[in-house]
């Protein structure tokens, strides 16, 4: 793993630990020489992540959108900042950027993006780990809809193993360098 995209809030939620672990995941990043991808925002969790992993000496790229980018939410700090004409490509720039993807907690955005790499990886697009950092449960509620799918016909349960939900950001640094994606694309039967 050279570079991973980590998807997360423009926010900071009301539980300090999940800025706590958006920095501890910055800093790791850093430590083990992987270049963080992210949304490019100086605010919420995001600021806590790119900040950490700056701090301790790691390279940070940005890929914002056009519009975002012109609100003046850019981080100015980065390595490298990308401005896209959208948020699909940014989407698209920060799936090309990274070897995998990792989501804090965050809102609508950081669940858009997130299952929009999930479905990239369900058809074969790519082949990158997708894993939620459930940080005090919060990804639980989700983990429990994607079994709800699998039990009722909507995915296969090779799919929805493809996901990792793990509270220990090493153990997910771990599950994703051993990840190997399924051979059964949606459409095989």
């Amino acid at each position: 793993m050279n570079r991973i995209a980590v998807f997360c809030g423009s926010s900071r939620g009301i539980d300090p630990e999940y800025s706590r672990q958006a920095k501890m995941l910055g800093q790791l990043l850093a430590q083990k020489n992987i270049t963080l991808v992210f949304g490019g925002s100086k605010v919420g969790l995001m600021e806590d992540l790119s900040e950490a992993a700056l701090q301790a000496g790691g390279k940070v790229i940005g890929v914002m959108p056009r519009l975002l980018h012109e609100k003046g939410i850019g981080h100015p700090g980065l390595t490298e900042m990308i401005v896209e004409e959208t948020m699909h490509d940014r989407k698209m720039r920060m799936s090309e950027l990274c070897d995998g993807i990792i989501a804090l907690p965050g809102g609508f955005g950081t669940l858009d993006e997130s299952f929009e790499m999930i479905t990239w990886a369900q058809l074969g697009i790519h082949q990158k780990p997708v894993a939620f950092l459930n940080v005090n449960g919060f990804y639980d509620p989700l983990k429990h809809l994607v079994n709800h799918m699998t039990t009722q016909g909507f995915l296969k349960t090779v799919h929805r193993d493809m996901l990792i939900f793990l509270p220990s950001i090493n153990d997910i640094i771990k599950q994703m360098k051993e990840y190997i994606a399924p051979a059964d694309g949606k459409w095989i039967r």
